[in-house]
């Protein structure tokens, strides 16, 4: 007996050393995507338009990296607060801790080279060596054309100087480990002529991330075989909001949809300046989709992404997109 208690016990010491070696590397060598390059971008007029098209309108950089107006409709950026982070993402919204978008305006990576800059973007590895949880999609923007990037950065340069002090970060274990596995080198795509519509389009689906938001998630992950079949959920004062379902299913997602009707979606409500937020009030339809932001897409980036969307598999998949709180819903019933 005692000599199998002490196999058993030399078993689990050699486990437990085993795990610990393991958790060691994960925590101190990774992550490994190589230094942050040498680069100084040479910044022009028609790169910081570019950069502000991407940053506003297409990778809505300043979506989560500005203070959002969740007393109005899609909760538009407020004026005056682009790039400021500080904006809160928590357990309540599916993710495993409390994330806090950072400061990048000059105030806040004025210090960090282009370089660093660039490797933050595309790999998720912050100046200092740390990872980045990839609420911010790295992973996405590693396959984007490197002169987009550097337009992006080109921008952020020219932003107004905000002074924020931003709390740090905090994730739950194990993902405080599992984070320093996700950054990986960036493998970045050329971007296609825009008259290959299905290429283009797949490259601007990529850019805008569309696949974080419209992809279900449990415990933090992507549910395969559900990529754009939406459903994933986000928790906001006033109730649950999903995503919708991107897949070209008749039924269920856009396969009804024109081409048409998919680019007027987004520049609804005022044909001539985008959308126009209006006011909420408790228990009424909210959003996180940025309409307001996206709205100043270009028509033709617009139909591209519709006819890459219509290319999918199509995936059953029907998803109230809204579901007012409990609370809310008997101050309505009483109404």
């Amino acid at each position: 007996m005692k000599t199998i208690l002490r196999f058993i016990f030399i078993g689990l010491a050699v486990v437990v050393t085993g795990v610990s070696l393991v958790l060691v590397y994960v925590k101190f060598w990774l992550p490994d995507v190589g230094a942050a390059p040498e680069l100084k971008i040479n910044t022009t007029a028609a790169q910081i338009e570019r950069g502000r098209y991407l940053a506003n309108h297409v990778s809505v950089c300043m979506d989560c990296h500005s203070t959002r107006d969740w007393n109005l409709f899609a909760g538009p950026p407020k004026a005056g607060t682009e790039g400021k982070g500080g904006e809160r993402f928590g357990p309540e919204m599916g993710l495993p801790g409390t994330i806090y978008s950072r400061n990048i305006t000059p105030a806040g990576v004025g210090h960090w080279t282009d370089g660093e800059l660039f490797r933050a973007i595309t790999s998720g590895v912050t100046r200092d060596g740390k990872a980045l949880f990839p609420l911010m999609p790295h992973p996405s923007y590693g396959r984007m054309d490197q002169e987009d990037i550097k337009s992006i950065i080109a921008y952020l340069r020219s932003l107004k100087p905000i002074s924020n002090e931003v709390p740090d970060s905090e994730l739950e274990f194990p993902m405080n480990f599992i984070v320093n596995t996700i950054p990986q080198k960036p493998n970045f795509q050329t971007r296609p002529d825009t008259t290959d519509q299905i290429a283009y389009g797949r490259y601007m689906v990529n850019a805008a991330g569309c696949a974080e938001c419209h992809t279900k998630r449990e415990k933090g992950e992507h549910v395969a075989g559900m990529e754009f079949a939406g459903s994933a959920e986000f928790a906001l004062p006033g109730g649950i909001v999903r995503s919708a379902n991107l897949t070209p299913d008749a039924e269920t997602g856009l396969g009804r949809w024109t081409k048409a009707a998919f680019i007027a979606r987004f520049k609804a409500l005022d044909p001539a300046t985008g959308y126009k937020p209006h006011p909420v009030k408790p228990g009424d339809r909210q959003t996180i989709m940025p309409w307001p932001m996206y709205a100043g897409m270009s028509e033709q980036d617009l139909g591209a992404i519709y006819t890459y969307l219509q290319t999918l598999k199509p995936i059953p998949n029907r998803v109230v997109t809204f579901t007012p709180t409990t609370s809310e819903k008997e101050t309505i019933a009483s109404k």
